[in-house]
């Protein structure tokens, strides 16, 4: 017998289920993936709890956002590729859409006072949040002294030596494979990502079943032809967009730099937000540090994928760099090819790879390879949250070369207190009083409306 091909579940209560997702999924990847477990495996209990940690561990090993993918695989068990297709666009389409809104209001509303200071006040929780991400991810991943030196030399090759963000990742990827493969136990994969609250519900007493479904079983000329369509869908408009594009847009950078993006971005929404916002401040000048700030607030404070920021990122870029466009029809036309090309992809890899999902458990180079990818995350994550803590409580920050070693030397003349202040604050409420993302986005950003009105 090969699998469940009645399991119960229309497609029409599935598409109910997912948008429900879709619309309650704030508070990053690790609030969306519990969200996903919660409902699926202990609320409908259509997935066992095996089963959704062995998909996760997958999704964990690509590159993109894992949330988003963890729901494509879900949803294609369920329904094959349509299944798939819904789950995931389902899951992106609210914060895509609310994030373009907040792009066009940001650009037509940044010069208002008021404006201004709710924005300041985001900026201090937004560097709590990602402190709190270090440490929350450092508590899961960080379990002995080799993983603590691996998350140390990936936060010194960033902060101080300026290394590429995909050689760090696939360095400590290669460092992990090769350890599993040698059978050290030093990157022995974690197996803790379930609630933990009760009995774990078994595969054999979940909708789905114990068995793969028969769409699991695909001829190697379907997997091509699948893989094809959507390689074309991706790639072809790139190379247009290359081909055409005025050479003064921002069209073909987003194009490339996202294309490239959605293929090296391993390690979770964080330590992509590391290399996207070092990248499209420092490198291409889209934006300031201040306004990336901006951006991981506003995308904080709507549900989807914490990644869908790189909308914004597109929205600001081409909206600078229109090529003879109206700005507001480039931005939103940047807005919508990065999003584009930063989740497109992710239905490719899951298609491609989720009918050999089971030739990987197990697979004890592959788990390690995984946790030290874990570990490096960590030290990624920290370069962020120093990098954003710099920018906002520093009006001057300065570069300095010492052979190979980049320094970034606050100028300590220019520390804005208030900033220091609220900082301190919302990290407090965070870590100490529990507060949520979303009350502590909106305590800060009263906050700041008030230090402007007193001053």
């Amino acid at each position: 017998m090969t699998g469940q091909t009645h399991h119960g579940i229309g497609f029409g209560e599935a598409l109910r289920v997912w948008t429900r997702i879709a619309l309650l999924s704030f508070g990053g990847p690790a609030g969306q993936i519990a969200l996903m477990h919660r409902i699926l495996v202990d609320e409908k209990k259509w997935i066992g709890e095996a089963r959704f940690l062995h998909a996760l561990n997958f999704c964990m090993m690509l590159p993109g956002p894992e949330a988003q993918q963890l729901a494509i695989y879900i949803g294609w068990l369920l329904h094959r590729i349509k299944g798939g297709l819904a789950a995931g666009i389902l899951f992106i389409l609210p914060g895509m859409a609310a994030i373009m809104a907040l792009s066009w209001l940001y650009v037509l509303a940044i010069g208002a006072p008021p404006v201004a200071a709710l924005l300041f006040g985001i900026k201090a929780a937004v560097v709590a949040i990602v402190f709190q991400a270090v440490m929350r991810i450092g508590r899961r991943s960080l379990g002995n002294r080799f993983r603590l030196t691996v998350a140390g030399a990936a936060f010194l090759a960033l902060f101080l030596f300026q290394l590429p963000f995909p050689l760090v990742i696939l360095a400590a990827g290669f460092g992990g494979w090769l350890a599993g493969r040698a059978g050290l136990t030093a990157f022995s994969a974690d197996h803790a990502h379930g609630s933990g609250a009760s009995a774990p519900l078994l595969d054999a007493d979940s909708a789905l079943g114990a068995d793969m479904p028969d769409h699991a079983h695909q001829s190697p000329g379907r997997l091509m032809a699948i893989a094809s369509l959507l390689l074309a869908l991706w790639l072809i408009p790139v190379a247009l967009i290359v081909q055409l594009a005025p050479a003064d847009s921002a069209f073909a950078p987003i194009a490339t730099f996202f294309s490239e993006m959605a293929m090296l971005t391993f390690g979770g929404a964080y330590a992509v937000l590391a290399w996207v916002g070092q990248a499209a401040v420092e490198q291409y000048h889209w934006l300031t540090p201040g306004e990336m700030l901006d951006g991981l607030g506003l995308a904080e404070s709507t549900p989807g994928p914490l990644i869908i920021v790189t909308q914004y990122v597109g929205f600001l870029a081409a909206y600078r760099n229109p090529g003879g466009l109206d700005p507001l029809l480039a931005g939103t036309l940047g807005g919508l090819l990065t999003t584009w090309v930063t989740f497109l992809p992710c239905f490719l890899w899951i298609f491609l790879g989720a009918p050999f999902v089971e030739r990987l458990r197990g697979n004890r180079a592959l788990a390690s390879a995984l946790s030290a990818i874990s570990a490096a995350v960590v030290g990624v994550i920290l370069n962020l949250a120093c990098w954003f803590a710099l920018h906002y409580w520093f009006a001057r920050v300065d570069d300095r070369t010492i052979g190979p070693v980049h320094l970034a030397i606050p100028d300590l003349a220019t520390i804005d207190i208030a900033a220091v202040t609220l900082s301190a604050a919302a990290m407090l409420a965070m870590l100490r009083f529990r507060a949520g993302v979303l009350t502590t986005l909106a305590a800060c950003a009263l906050a700041g409306l008030a230090i402007w009105w007193a001053i």
